[in-house]
C-alpha cells in the first residue's frame, strides 16, 4: 500500500464531507459590441468597498463575484449562479465577458482604475491599483479568473504547505486540461513585444496554446522573480513575502510614492505594495481583522485554507466554471494533500515556472515533455500517472456523499488526454477558425451574449432577489459609516499601515 492510500484509509467519510470549497469569479463589464465598458459600477450592486458577495478587482469594470463557504459542490454552484442572475439584471446593456483574455480595450491610460469611495480605506484600495497600473500596465490586470479556495478540518500549517508544494509539481495538468485562453485580441499586446502568431481578423494565438493568462503575457513579473519563494514552511513562505514587502526596488522608487503634483502614484516603493501583489499560482490564506496585515494574520493564526489561482474562466458555462471541474479540483486538493511532499529548492523552482511558461504555450504541442527530477517525461504521460493515483480518492469521496460524481469527474479528465480536440482551449480555437468572419472579439462577444441571454431566462427568486436588493443597500451604509468616521489624515494611515513591525507576530503568540 502506497503512503497516499495509508493517509487515504486514516481519513474517515466525516473528515471527507468536512471540505469546503467557495469560488471568487471575475468578470469584465463589457458593451454590446465587445468593447470595454467605461461607465462606474453599477449603483444597484452596492458598494464595491463593503458589498461581501459583489465588488470589483482591478478596474471599475472588472467585477469579482464571491460565493460563501459551501459543503457542496452544488451548494456553491448554486450560489454562483444566483449571484449572476442578480448581476445580469442589474448591469442594463452590458454584458460579462466570459473569457479571461479581455474584451476590446482603449489606451492603457483609459482603462478606469476601480474607486472605493472617499475613506482612507477605500482611497490606499484605488492607490494599490494605480501602483499596478505603473508597475505593470493597466491592461495585464484586465485579465480575470476563477480563484478556488479550498480547505479540510483540522489540517496544519505544515499540511497546507506541503499540499501547495505538490500543487506547484503537478499544476500542469489543470493548465491542460482546463486552460482556456489560447487566443487574445491584438489591442491586448498593442507595443508589446509578445511571440504570438496571427490568426485573423485582429486575433493572436499561440497553435497549441492552453491559457496565455498564465504564460508570459499574463500574471508575470521579472521583479518578483528575484523573490525565489519558498513553499517549505510558514516561517520560510513568511520570510520571503516580508523580504518583498520591504525592499526598496530602484524602478519602483524611480516612480515614487507622488507625483510632482501631490497625486499618490503606488502605496511604496517596495518590491511588493502589500500581500495581494505577490503573484502565484496557489496561495495560503486566512481571514483577516479589520485593518490586519494578511502575513500578520497567518503568522499568529496560521493557514486557514489555499486559494488556487490559475484557473481560467470557461467560456463554454455559464457561470466560468462547471460543477465537474469543481470535483476535479478536490480530488486533486486532496491528491495533493495526502502525496509524499519533499521540500522544494531553488533549482525545483525554477524548473516548475518553465514548465508552467511552456504547458501554457504549448501544452497541446503532440509529445511536449515538462522537467521532473532533473530528467524529462512526456505530458501525458505524466498526467496519466497523477490521474491514475486519483482513483481511490475519487472512489473514497464518492463513498463518503454517495454517488459517482467524483469518479465521474476522473474519468471526464481522463477522457481529455487521448482527445486534445475536446480541450477547451483547442474547442475556442476550433469555433474561431470554422466561422471564416469570427475574430476572438466576436467569438467571446456571442458566448457573452447567450450567456447573459441563457441566466436572464432563468427565474430568480424573488426573496433571494430581495436579499441582495438588501445587502446592496447595507453595503452603501456601511461604506457611509466608515467615512464618517475617518479622521486620520490618508497619508498618515498610509504609514500606519504599511510599517514593517505590522507584519511580525505578538511577543508570545504562537501560530498553530
Amino acid at each position: 500500500m502506497s503512503s497516499l492510500e495509508q493517509r487515504l484509509r486514516e481519513l474517515t467519510p466525516e473528515a471527507l464531507k468536512g471540505m469546503r470549497r467557495g469560488v471568487e469569479k471575475e468578470s469584465l463589464r463589457a458593451q454590446a459590441n465587445g468593447s470595454l465598458a467605461l461607465t462606474p459600477h453599477p449603483a444597484a450592486l452596492g458598494s464595491p468597498l463593503t458589498h461581501p458577495r459583489i465588488t470589483t478587482d482591478f478596474c471599475e469594470s472588472q467585477l469579482e463575484l464571491i460565493t460563501g463557504v459551501h459543503a457542496g459542490v452544488d451548494e456553491c454552484i448554486a450560489e454562483l449562479t444566483q449571484i449572476h442572475e442578480f448581476v445580469y439584471r442589474n448591469i442594463g446593456d452590458e454584458m460579462l465577458w466570459v473569457a479571461s483574455m479581455p474584451c476590446g480595450l482603449p489606451t492603457d491610460e483609459t482603462i478606469p482604475l476601480a474607486r472605493y469611495g472617499s475613506s482612507n480605506l477605500g482611497r490606499a484600495k484605488s492607490v494599490y491599483r494605480m501602483g499596478l497600473g505603473h508597475r505593470y500596465g493597466r491592461r495585464m490586470q484586465t485579465i480575470s479568473g476563477i480563484h478556488y479556495n479550498w480547505s479540510m478540518p483540522r489540517l496544519s500549517n505544515d499540511d497546507y504547505f506541503g499540499l501547495i508544494r505538490n500543487f506547484r509539481r503537478h499544476s500542469f495538468l489543470l493548465l491542460y486540461l482546463f486552460g482556456a485562453s489560447p487566443a487574445v485580441c491584438s489591442t491586448f499586446v498593442a507595443g508589446r513585444q509578445h511571440e504570438l502568431k496571427v490568426l485573423k481578423n485582429q486575433t493572436l494565438y499561440m497553435p497549441h496554446g492552453t491559457s496565455l493568462r498564465m504564460g508570459r503575457l499574463g500574471y508575470q513579473s521579472d521583479a518578483q522573480a528575484s523573490l525565489a519563494v519558498s513553499y517549505n514552511s510558514l516561517e520560510s513562505y513568511g520570510a520571503s513575502l516580508q523580504d518583498g514587502l520591504t525592499r526598496q526596488y530602484p524602478l519602483y522608487e524611480a516612480i515614487g510614492v507622488r507625483n510632482p503634483g501631490g497625486e499618490y502614484n503606488q502605496l511604496a516603493t517596495t518590491l511588493l505594495q502589500i500581500e495581494n501583489e505577490f503573484y502565484g499560482t496557489i496561495r495560503p490564506k486566512r481571514v483577516i481583522f479589520q485593518g490586519e496585515r494578511p502575513l500578520h494574520a497567518m503568522r499568529e493564526r496560521g493557514v486557514e485554507y489555499i486559494e488556487v489561482r490559475l484557473m481560467d474562466l470557461d467560456p463554454f458555462v455559464p457561470v466560468g466554471i462547471a460543477a465537474q471541474t469543481m470535483r476535479f479540483l478536490d480530488v486533486f486538493l486532496l491528491f495533493c494533500l495526502l502525496s509524499d511532499s519533499p521540500p522544494d529548492s531553488p533549482d525545483e523552482i525554477a524548473a516548475l515556472a518553465r514548465n508552467q511558461h511552456r504547458v501554457a504555450a504549448r501544452g497541446r504541442e503532440p509529445g511536449l515533455r515538462l522537467e521532473r527530477g532533473g530528467a524529462e517525461v512526456v505530458l501525458t504521460e505524466f498526467a496519466a500517472e497523477v490521474l491514475e493515483r486519483c482513483a481511490p480518492i475519487a472512489a473514497a469521496l464518492d463513498q463518503a456523499h454517495g454517488g459517482s460524481a467524483y469518479a465521474g469527474a476522473l474519468a471526464g479528465a481522463a477522457g481529455l488526454l487521448g482527445s486534445a480536440d475536446d480541450l477547451p482551449s483547442a474547442r475556442v480555437l476550433a469555433a474561431m477558425v470554422a466561422d471564416f468572419d469570427s475574430s476572438y472579439v466576436r467569438f467571446v462577444r456571442a458566448h457573452s451574449a447567450q450567456t447573459k441571454s441563457t441566466l436572464l431566462a432563468m427565474p430568480l427568486d424573488p426573496g433571494v432577489e430581495a436579499r441582495f436588493i438588501e445587502m446592496a443597500q447595507q453595503s452603501v451604509d456601511k461604506q457611509r459609516a466608515i467615512e464618517c468616521k475617518d479622521t486620520m489624515p490618508f497619508e498618515i494611515y498610509r504609514q500606519q499601515y504599511l510599517a514593517p513591525e505590522r507584519l511580525t507576530v505578538k511577543a508570545g503568540a504562537v501560530a498553530p
